[in-house]
């Protein structure tokens, strides 16, 4: 059974942040958003922070404050080109994101074959 993060449709807009410290939890991201960013963490965006290694992101979610995370056993998450440490990203770019697909050139970049 594959678990996913939940989808983000429909959401307001989505962000993704520069690359953060990955041991930081729902309070040093909301912080790193509001004083790092000059954003609110409680307006309701998703700020989407990845690992500098690319195989871990996290997403920060104000509906009662989540942190939804998600790890790769291969491959990278495709990091978009920031401006000012973020970027503003579509539904269908969240969704390629969460999927390691190249959302410049969706293609899968690699699916496991088994669990063993």
């Amino acid at each position: 059974m594959q678990h996913e993060l939940p989808a983000f449709w429909g959401l307001p807009p989505v962000t993704a942040a520069l690359s953060s410290d990955m041991r930081k939890g729902m309070q040093g991201l909301a912080l790193l958003v509001q004083e790092g960013l000059g954003r609110d963490p409680f307006a309701g965006d998703v700020f989407v922070f990845r690992g500098r290694a690319g195989t871990l992101i996290k997403a920060l979610w104000h509906d009662g404050v989540s942190l939804y995370a998600k790890r790769l056993d291969r491959g990278r998450f495709i990091w978009p080109v920031t401006v000012d440490g973020v970027v503003p990203l579509t539904a269908a770019q969240m969704g390629y994101l969460l999927e390691a697909i190249d959302w410049r050139n969706p293609q899968h970049s690699w699916r496991p074959q088994s669990a063993g």
